[in-house]
């Protein structure tokens, strides 16, 4: 067996693994996996393993089956799911992630289970629960054999597995190459990820394997062209490819004399089914090819006779040493045998002439849509639970829901529900659902009503009515368009009223594949949204009232250094510094517009801020050669901008920007922490250096680290340095009780924007906080015009707490009133300045 530990020491110290830049080699591997045995129930037993992309996990994994335990993995980073799947399934011992370690949970009252069974794997199912299938050693084995055979897998191939573990097809990867004496690169992130083409050229990988969504991706950052030279191989399942697309990558990789190599597979025949020899891909891109080494492919009529004439569609019946024993729903389940030896796919395909199998549909009341298998009988029950009375049908492009009193939220919560976008469903309005006689769902009937999925407005619009001023196509992302913060905020309040939802990573998905996108399913709002959104509000309140609530403006400054490395650390690493300055150039337009403003009330030109110096302290807003204090932020956001493009000209800085941003990042703060030492000793008021760059670039180059801060040690060291550096800043500040009160705060924000990603909250809420925070730069710009002109204007008398209330709850209404403009017209001065403004909102402390 492939895991057991005297087949992993024949290949002695020949690398097997390599992870963040560590080689671990077979005989390595044997021993970690061997120790981890040892903590193990001497009982045969289930045991699940958490199961992430490191070498501790995959020796975890096989100590157990090498054990002679069966093993169920887990996925990563999924607490709650994996304490659903141990609920259900009883097993022995869990190895997962518990806080900041890996550790050994032991379980009362352990499941028994069948002396054949060897692994426990999920169905891919999105809605309602997941089908355990029940797989036995042999099966494993075989699957392994016959994709290193058809692969041509030897020691010295190499693998770039970029799939999750707990999934059939990232553990085929493994076990085939385990097999083979071959050796894995554990890829440390996403695709999508800065360093991600760097560090793929940097692991010596010969192939990759992936699913449809990761050719996407590839094609998405422009890695086409540019993939290393040792990738010779590339593999694609988990998924129907469209034939274009195979006749794409298929051309790509004969130019580099490599194989693409398409693949046809499901988790109840241990991950592959079939494989299109990649000579074929060329001239069958439509086809899932033939049957795997060792296995056997039929088609099967309705009345379950074998079909032998050629190009007659039938289901899809697969035989082979690699299926299942039967499903599981429960710990009961485990301790049955073996109940199939064959499986019917439930795929409805043809075989050609030529002897290759094709896809053409769905045999059961199923939709596979972006990879995703979505059972229309759960998803009329989960809707049901919602309070939709419904019926469910449809095929691998669009699901259709019959309802007698159409909700007007019911495209988007089946959407949801699904884990695919509102595009994919279509709700019909039917007075009366159809019934069979014995009062079963006359889907057949229904079927007559299907109607095309409603016009929407397409995601292209959204983006083309963002970026107004450029050109915009199929094949641009958010990334790809220099977006900045506030575009951010405007284009997410747009995609999730369209989507019914934002997927993951939208920003770095293509206009196209955003189309066909899933949402996010939990409700919620991200925490740099909602923080710009409670600092805009703590800015108006301050600036109003005497509450102590200090920070508004640094918060600001800390979400404009998270906005720019997250938007704009593109644009430096290729050093386009047009694109880099855009934003800048924005964010003028409106200012001038107060400049003149002021200089026509005044009837003199306020200089210092016109050459956007006025922060230094050269004069005060008396003279009216400066504008109010109000503004500083505005010339501050310049001046850092220009001081990163500096810092960032060197060719060595914009390389460790690419490879290591969070490395660039602490150096960055490494110099804002001396740059902050300067105003102590700067000929200038103290009240006043707190809004020059010394006094305020720290904060940014803080933000920049949290950004960048995407694993486990860079997070805690990111908040490490915010704990030294944000006290130490209170105290040189004066060591005033405001001081404390406001950098204390920033060091709550901080470990929020680090741990917490999302905070759930009401639909309507979500919205609000949205609208919120895209409106905080015209709210900014605007609300102490209702203090200061508009209330003055109307003669009243009022209270002093009324004269708050109406100052603050004007101030921020006249914003969203500007910011309603500039979304249906486009043409008021706020529309594209960014968000990163918003840190013009921080504003300063009430004097």
């Amino acid at each position: 067996m492939f895991f057991s530990l005297n087949h992993l020491r024949e290949f002695g110290t020949a690398p097997c693994l390599v992870h963040e830049g560590v080689l671990t080699s077979y005989a390595e591997l044997a021993d970690i996996a061997e120790r981890t045995a040892r903590r193990l129930p001497s009982e045969r037993r289930l045991v699940a393993v958490e199961m992430d992309l490191t070498p501790a996990a995959i020796a975890a994994y096989l100590g157990a089956l090498s054990a002679g335990h069966a093993v169920m993995p887990l996925p990563a980073r999924e607490p709650e799911l994996a304490r659903r799947m141990e609920e259900r399934f009883s097993p022995a011992v869990s190895w997962r992630t518990m806080g900041d370690r890996r550790r050994f949970l032991f379980h009362d009252r352990p499941a028994a289970i069948h002396p054949d069974l060897a692994l426990l794997l999920q169905t891919s199912g999105s809605t309602g629960q997941a089908r355990g299938v029940r797989l036995p050693a042999s099966a494993v084995q075989a699957n392994a054999v016959a994709i290193a055979n058809y692969l041509r897998l030897t020691p010295s191939d190499r693998a770039a597995l970029v799939l999750p573990l707990h999934y059939s097809y990232g553990l085929s990867v493994l076990h085939s190459h385990l097999f083979s004496g071959a050796s894995l690169w554990l890829a440390d992130g996403s695709i999508l990820d800065p360093g991600f083409a760097t560090a793929l050229k940097d692991s010596g990988a010969g192939s990759l394997a992936g699913v449809p969504h990761h050719f996407t991706l590839l094609e998405s950052i422009d890695l086409t062209d540019a993939l290393p030279e040792t990738l010779r191989c590339l593999t694609v399942a988990g998924g129907a490819m469209k034939p274009a697309a195979v006749l794409r990558w298929a051309e790509i990789m004969k130019q580099r004399q490599g194989r693409f190599i398409v693949m046809y597979g499901q988790t109840e025949a241990t991950a592959r089914i079939a494989y299109l020899p990649p000579e074929l891909a060329a001239s069958h891109p439509d086809a899932v090819g033939q049957a795997v080494p060792g296995g056997t492919l039929l088609l099967r009529d309705g009345s379950g006779r074998d079909i032998a004439e050629a190009e007659t569609e039938g289901e899809l019946i697969y035989r082979g040493p690699n299926v299942m024993m039967g499903y599981a729903e429960s710990a009961a389940d485990l301790t049955k045998g073996r109940e199939l030896i064959e499986l019917a796919t439930g795929d409805v395909a043809r075989r050609g002439a030529d002897g290759l199998y094709r896809i053409t549909g769905r045999l059961s009341r199923m939709s596979k849509i972006a990879g995703l298998r979505i059972g229309h009988d759960a998803l009329e029950q989960a809707l049901a639970k919602a309070g939709h009375e419904v019926a469910v049908w449809g095929n691998d492009e669009t699901i259709w829901i019959a309802d007698s009193e159409p909700a007007g939220d019911l495209t988007a919560k089946a959407a949801q529900l699904a884990g695919v976008g509102a595009q994919h469903i279509s709700v019909i309005s039917c007075t009366e659902i159809p019934r069979h006689a014995n009062g079963k769902i006359d889907y057949p009937a229904l079927k007559k009503l299907e109607k095309p999925p409603i016009e929407r407005e397409d995601v292209l619009s959204a983006f083309a009515e963002t970026f107004a001023h450029r050109q915009v196509s199929l094949q641009d992302s958010f990334s790809s368009l220099g977006g900045d913060s506030l575009q951010h905020v405007e284009l997410s309040l747009v995609l999730d009223r369209r989507l019914g939802g934002l997927p993951d990573h939208w920003e770095q998905l293509n206009i196209e594949r955003l189309e066909q996108a899933s949402p996010k399913k939990s409700a919620g709002v991200v925490m740099p949204v909602l923080a710009r959104a409670l600092a805009i509000l703590a800015v108006v309140v301050a600036h109003q009232t005497s509450w102590p609530v200090y920070g508004g403006a640094a918060a600001m400054v800390l979400l404009l250094g998270t906005s720019v490395a997250q938007h704009r650390r593109q644009a430096l690493i290729e050093w386009n510094a047009a694109d880099f300055l855009k934003p800048v150039l924005r964010i003028l337009v409106p200012y001038a517009l107060v400049l003149a403003g002021f200089a026509l009330a005044w009837g003199q030109t306020p200089w210092a801020s016109v050459f956007l110096v006025a922060n230094f302290g050269l004069t005060t807003p008396e003279t009216h050669l400066m504008l109010p204090y109000l503004y500083w932020f505005i010339e501050a956001y310049v001046q850092m901008t220009l001081l990163v493009l500096l810092l960032f000209s060197p060719r060595r800085m914009r390389r460790l920007l690419d490879t290591h941003p969070f490395a660039a990042g602490l150096a960055l703060l490494g110099f804002a922490f001396v740059l902050r030492l300067i105003p102590e000793l700067w000929p200038i008021d103290a009240g006043r250096s707190q809004f020059t760059v010394p006094g305020v670039f720290y904060l940014f180059a803080l933000g920049w680290c949290v950004a960048c801060a995407d694993r486990a040690g860079p997070r805690a060291l990111a908040l490490a340095a915010a704990a030294i550096i944000l006290p130490t800043a209170a105290y040189l500040g004066g060591n005033w009780y405001g001081g404390w009160i406001k950098h204390l705060g920033l060091l709550v924000l901080v470990a929020l924007l680090i741990y917490v990603p999302r905070v759930p909250l009401p639909r309507l809420a979500v919205r609000g906080v949205m609208y919120l925070a895209q409106a905080a730069f015209p709210v900014y710009l605007l609300h102490r015009l209702v203090p200061e002109v508009l209330m003055p204007l109307t003669g009243f008398n009022l209270s002093p707490a009324a004269t708050d209330i109406l100052a603050i709850l004007g101030g921020i209404a006249l914003g969203l009133v500007a910011a309603v403009i500039q979304r249906r017209f486009g043409r008021v001065p706020f529309r594209t300045p960014i968000p990163e403004q918003f840190g013009a909102q921080a504003l300063i402390t009430r004097p």
